[in-house]
C-alpha cells in the first residue's frame, strides 16, 4: 500500500512538472551579413541560455514528500550509533582541584577513592597519564579520555617541564597522520587532544613566568582555556581584577586561546553565548558534595558566612564552562583541532619542517630505496628487542637463581643453628645425667653403714621368724602325742 502511493506521488510530480515547463524554439537569425551583429546575437543567444539554466537552478516547491529532507535523521542515527569521542587534558599544579572539577562536570567518579587522581599519586616527575570512561547519557555515547600531568611545577627546577606535554600533543598527531597515510585505511581513533584546560593558581598577582611560558609553547598546537582555580579564596572584586591582569597579560605576551564562536544567527543566543564568553578566564569551584541550603540540594562547599554553589552563576563560572565545552562548542573544538592544529602540524609534517619550526632533513631517495631502509631498520629494530628481552629473561633467571641460593643458604644456616641446639642440649643432658650418677654414688656411700644396718635387722628378724615357726611346729607335735 506505501509503496502505491509513493509511485501515485511520483506520477503526479512529473505530470505536474510537464505540465508548468514551456519548451519554445527561437527561429534561426537570418541576418548574419555583419559581424557585428552575428557577435551581439551570439552573446544575446548565450545570456539566454545562461538565464533559461538559471530558472532551470531555481528552488522548486514539490507537491507532497519525496525524502531527501530526513537526511539529517541519516546522519543523525549514524552518529549516534558510531557514538563520540572528546580528549580532555587538564594541566595545573597539583592541589588545585582538577581531579575534582572533572568529576563535577560529568556527574560521575571518574577519579574515586579506588582510582585517585594522578596529583593525588606521588610523583617525582612530569608524567602524562590518561584515564578512559565511557558516558551515556539519553542513548548518546561518549568516549571521555581525561589526560593529567601529575608532577607539572612542582620540582624546584621547571626548566622545559612543559616539553613531555608537547611529545604527547605531538604523538597523537602522528598517529593519527601515520593512520590517515595508510594504503588500507580501517576506522581511526580520535586520540588527538581537543581541549587542555590550565588551571592558574589564585593568587591574585597575574601569571607566573611558568603560566606564560606554557601557553606560548602550546598554543599553536591545542586549544587553551585558561582557568581560575578555586575560585572561591577571592572576592567577587579581587577576581574580576584578577580576570583583567590575565588578559592584559595574555594579550601582552601574544598568546592564542580558544575562542568561542557563534552558534547560530538567533541574536537573543548570540547576547547569552557573548555574556558567557566574557566571563573568560572562567573562575570556578569544584564539588561533588551536597548541601540542604533553604530545602533544596545543591553542590557546593559550606564556609561560615555561606555557601559556594558550584552550580550558581552569582557565585563562580563553572556552570558556564560545563555549558560552552559540553553542549554548544564541544564539536567546534574538535573541529577546530581537526582543521587549525591538526593542519597546521600536517602540513609542517609534509613540508619537513619540525616541531620546533627549523626545517627538517629532507629524504630525496627512491622509495623503493627507502621502503628497504625502513625494512632493515625494522628488523635491526626487532633485533634490538629480541635482544633486550634476553638481556631482561637473563637478568630474571639470575636474580631467581640468587634468590634460590639466598633460601638456600638459609636453609643451611638454620639447619646449622638447629644442629647446634640439639648437640647443646644432648651435652647438658650427658652433664646432667653425669651429676646424677655422681650424686647416687656419694648418697650409697653416705648411706652404707645404714643399709648394712637395715640388711641386719631384716636377717634377724627373718631368723627369729624361722625360730618361732619351728618351736610352734614342735608345740604342735607335743599336743598331737
Amino acid at each position: 500500500m506505501l509503496a502505491h502511493e509513493l509511485n501515485a506521488k511520483r506520477d503526479l510530480f512529473y505530470r505536474h512538472d510537464a505540465s508548468t515547463t514551456n519548451y519554445t524554439v527561437a527561429p534561426p537569425s537570418v541576418n548574419s551579413s555583419l559581424g557585428v551583429n552575428s557577435n551581439s546575437s551570439s552573446k544575446e543567444s548565450l545570456s539566454s541560455k545562461e538565464g533559461d539554466r538559471m530558472k532551470d537552478m531555481s528552488p522548486k516547491d514539490l507537491d507532497g514528500y519525496v525524502g531527501f529532507a530526513n537526511l539529517p535523521n541519516q546522519v543523525y542515527r549514524k552518529a549516534v550509533k558510531r557514538g563520540f569521542e572528546f580528549t580532555l587534558m587538564v594541566v595545573g599544579e597539583s592541589g588545585q582541584g582538577k581531579s575534582t572539577l572533572i568529576n563535577s562536570m560529568f556527574l560521575t567518579d571518574i577519579y574515586s577513592s579506588e582510582h585517585p587522581g594522578p596529583s593525588l599519586r606521588i610523583k617525582k616527575t612530569l608524567q602524562v597519564e590518561t584515564t578512559k570512561v565511557l558516558l551515556k547519557e539519553n542513548g548518546v555515547n561518549l568516549l571521555l579520555t581525561v589526560v593529567d600531568t601529575p608532577g607539572f611545577g612542582d620540582a624546584v627546577d621547571n626548566s622545559h617541564c612543559w616539553q613531555p606535554i608537547s611529545d604527547y600533543i605531538e604523538n597523537k598527531y602522528e598517529e593519527y597522520l601515520n593512520a590517515e597515510s595508510r594504503v588500507n585505511r580501517t576506522t581511526i581513533p580520535d586520540g588527538r587532544v581537543h581541549c587542555c584546560l590550565y588551571f592558574i593558581a589564585p593568587s591574585g598577582h597575574g601569571l607566573k613566568p611558568l603560566d606564560v611560558e606554557f601557553m606560548k609553547r602550546l598554543h599553536d598546537r591545542v586549544n587553551i582555556i585558561p582557568i581560575i582555580a578555586k575560585a572561591d579564596t577571592m572576592t567577587p572584586e579581587e577576581c574580576h581584577h584578577f580576570k583583567k591582569t590575565i588578559l592584559s597579560e595574555i594579550a601582552q605576551n601574544q598568546i592564542k586561546i580558544y575562542e568561542f564562536p557563534e552558534c547560530d544567527d538567533d541574536e537573543e543566543e548570540n547576547r547569552q553565548q557573548k555574556i558567557i564568553r566574557e566571563r573568560v578566564p572562567f573562575a570556578v569551584v569544584g564539588s561533588n558534595t551536597l548541601i540542604d541550603v533553604n530545602g533544596k540540594q545543591v553542590r557546593g562547599r559550606r564556609y561560615p558566612w555561606g555557601v559556594a554553589e558550584v552550580e550558581n552563576m552569582e557565585h563562580c563560572d563553572f556552570l558556564a564552562l560545563r555549558n560552552i565545552l559540553l553542549r554548544t562548542h564541544m564539536q567546534d573544538l574538535k573541529d577546530v583541532t581537526n582543521s587549525v592544529h591538526y593542519e597546521n602540524f600536517r602540513c609542517r609534517k609534509l613540508a619537513g619542517v619540525g616541531s620546533d619550526g627549523k626545517p627538517a632533513r629532507l629524504c630525496n631517495k627512491n622509495p623503493l630505496d627507502q621502503l628497504e631502509e625502513e625494512k632493515k631498520e625494522h628488523e635491526n629494530k626487532m633485533k634490538r628487542m629480541e635482544q633486550e628481552m634476553e638481556q631482561v629473561f637473563e637478568l630474571k633467571v639470575k636474580e631467581k637463581r640468587q634468590k634460590l641460593k639466598d633460601s638456600e643458604a638459609d636453609l643451611q644456616r638454620r639447619h646449622e643453628q638447629i644442629r647446634l641446639s640439639l648437640a647443646k642440649q644432648a651435652q647438658e643432658l650427658e652433664e646432667m645425667r653425669k651429676a646424677f650418677e655422681k650424686e647416687k654414688s656419694q648418697f650409697e656411700v653416705a648411706n652404707k653403714d645404714v643399709e648394712d644396718a637395715f640388711k641386719r635387722m631384716t636377717m634377724d628378724n627373718n631368723s627369729k621368724e624361722q625360730l618361732d615357726g619351728k618351736e610352734k611346729k614342735k608345740e604342735k607335735k607335743k599336743g598331737l602325742f
